[in-house]
């Protein structure tokens, strides 16, 4: 492993978690529902983490929705572990872990973008600068700026996680 520096440590993940969390309550405070799709592996387990921080600091029942995006070929279709019906004119929050060129996250809303809903924002915990496509995150736990040879990584291993740039 090369050279990697702590951005972010277990502690600070989790107030920026919660941070996120009162965010997305604030702009769903009418709503009982949001569905919380997550971008398969680390995006979907932030979005684990910020549903049970929803739940525990307001009344609105978060859905989860895992995303799966082929990263290498994102023009593949995605698959959702609920049916876009179910999320038809609902408030939705898409999460991943890290916008990197945004290539990612901009095929995951163009997906939902097929059917009505009530709301649309994005979250991401570390945003690194480096945008090919015009998306917009709405909620973001640090924007860091980076050279394109350095590499952002969250690890959400059991006791022990944080992000880190190699």
């Amino acid at each position: 492993m090369q050279d990697s520096t702590i951005i972010l440590t277990k502690a600070q993940i989790n107030h920026k978690i919660r941070r996120i969390a009162y965010q997305v309550y604030e702009s769903n405070v009418n709503e009982k529902q949001v569905i919380i799709a997550g971008i398969k592996s680390n995006g979907y387990v932030l979005a684990k983490k910020i549903k049970a921080e929803v739940e525990k600091i307001s009344p609105i029942k978060g859905v989860l929705c895992e995303v799966e995006i082929d990263k290498k070929r994102p023009t593949s279709p995605i698959k959702t572990s609920i049916p876009l019906s179910e999320v038809k004119n609902k408030s939705l929050l898409l999460v991943d872990d890290v916008l990197n060129s945004g290539t990612t996250l901009i095929y995951g809303v163009k997906y939902f973008l097929d059917i009505p809903l009530k709301q649309f924002k994005t979250a991401v915990l570390v945003d690194r600068n480096h945008k090919k496509f015009p998306v917009k995150v709405d909620f973001k736990g640090i924007s860091l700026s980076t050279s394109l040879n350095e590499n952002v990584a969250v690890s959400f291993e059991k006791d022990n996680y944080a992000a880190v740039l190699e």
